[in-house]
């Protein structure tokens, strides 16, 4: 049974693909995992592949950008480059790296998203 930190994340990850795919992305893959990593969510718009890395909060005033530390970019990475090797029809796509932060409100039934494109890891 998924924790309640896994439905919270689940839901966040549902919104911020419906978000894309209103936005004319075509969804291409979800919650791809390896041992080494995790891509929430692979899309594609205007010939451009976008890795999007998802995290939700319940709180405006929290920035769950800040939680993509070192370690979580290094993982991000190896899953990106695992995906690419497993999908050549991709592989001269031009692609970025994006993260949407999905600010819930569970008993309102709203949400907000912060939209930060083509992010760099260190």
């Amino acid at each position: 049974m998924p924790s309640e930190k896994r439905k919270f994340g689940d839901i966040c990850e549902k919104i911020a693909a419906k978000h894309l795919t209103s936005r004319n992305f075509d969804i291409i893959d979800r919650n791809y995992r390896k041992k080494w990593g995790e891509l929430d969510i692979v899309a594609k718009n205007s010939n451009i592949l976008h890795f999007i890395e998802v995290k939700g909060a319940s709180d405006l005033r929290v920035h769950p950008e800040d939680n993509i530390h070192s370690w979580k970019q290094r993982r991000l990475w190896r899953a990106i480059q695992t995906w690419l090797l497993e999908h050549p029809e991709y592989e001269e796509a031009e692609w970025q790296i994006d993260m949407m932060a999905v600010f819930l409100d569970l008993e309102a039934k709203k949400a907000k998203i912060r939209w930060t494109k083509n992010i760099i890891l260190e």
